[in-house]
């Protein structure tokens, strides 16, 4: 629930090249040692800092640093943003207080180290020990779900007899804390510092993936096996069995896949709902809903028609 800076990323564990026939070739790289992501770290760490004093954001010298923009636009929220990077309360009368933890109180040092291919330098932690083959598609799926997955689970929330509300953590933290307890405003102000800001892309495609990349589209279905497709009306010798591009997902399939909804059930039978028709005549929109009884009363909020009196 704190405002924390940190990416997930997927990227491809080698390199494609392009032969003289145009095709494509995955060559694997092997996985990164303990030392090798221990020197990624150290590269990342000190590029970031370099970043922070190139742009007068290093810690010892705020007093020089540029404008914070969301300070000018709206303090309430940078004291909220500030506040949750630091797990603080910003709003109430806990305001500058830690965040309430439940639990079991442990007397154990903090962790820096957690596995293979960790590694952790002065508050930077990389983790860069998950895997999945190419050819893995449901594992893959699994993966980036896991990677655009929202910053709380929303059954993990639980009010209280007594108002507050607390976050039940996935696992214990070392220091034996189980849960978080919020007052009500506590948990308004943490969501609102989450709430991206106008114009923030939290996903960003970058290299052979990205949007515009040049081999994008042929490294999306690199090794995957397509059915032929017949001849389009008017191909010419030769281009039968091209492979056929796959059709959009409907808004339906995406809403079921991406929350669990099937917006096509029938709420009063259970049956199946389909398209019968798209109307866009306003006319034919007040008839139909006069008709189910679903007529807003009142003049309609719309522009007015052409040519029609004010």
């Amino acid at each position: 629930m704190n405002v924390n800076v940190h990416f997930h990323t997927l990227v491809l564990d080698g390199v494609f090249t392009e032969d003289s026939e145009g095709a494509l070739a995955f060559h694997p790289a092997p996985g990164p040692s303990d030392t090798e992501v221990a020197a990624a770290l150290a590269t990342i760490r000190q590029r970031v800092q370099r970043l922070l004093v190139r742009h007068s954001l290093e810690p010892a010298d705020e007093a020089t640093g540029p404008a914070d923009r969301l300070a000018d636009e709206s303090p309430v929220l940078a004291e909220i943003v500030g506040a949750s990077v630091q797990g603080r309360v910003a709003l109430g009368h806990r305001a500058g207080t830690r965040v309430r933890r439940l639990g079991d109180a442990r007397d154990t040092p903090s962790v820096t180290s957690r596995g293979v291919r960790q590694a952790h330098l002065d508050g930077f932690d990389l983790h860069a020990n998950v895997w999945v083959s190419g050819s893995d598609r449901a594992g893959l799926e699994r993966l980036c779900r896991y990677i655009l997955r929202p910053p709380f689970a929303q059954e993990r929330l639980r009010r209280r007899g007594d108002g507050r509300i607390t976050l039940e953590l996935k696992q214990a933290r070392h220091d034996g804390t189980r849960e978080l307890l919020f007052e009500p405003l506590e948990l308004l102000e943490r969501l609102a510092a989450m709430t991206p800001r106008p114009e923030t892309n939290l996903l960003i495609c970058h290299g052979l993936l990205a949007t515009r990349a040049r081999w994008r589209a042929r490294v999306v279905v690199y090794g995957r096996v397509e059915p032929a497709s017949t001849p389009p009306p008017g191909a010419g010798p030769g281009e039968a069995g091209v492979p056929s591009t796959a059709p959009a997902w409907t808004w339906a399939a995406l809403m079921h896949r991406a929350f669990a909804i099937d917006v096509l059930a029938c709420p009063n039978c259970g049956g199946r709902l389909r398209l019968i028709a798209t109307l866009h005549d306003p006319v034919a929109i007040r008839k139909l809903l006069a008709h189910l009884g679903m007529a807003r009363s009142g003049p309609s909020a719309g522009p007015p028609a052409p040519g029609a009196a004010p």
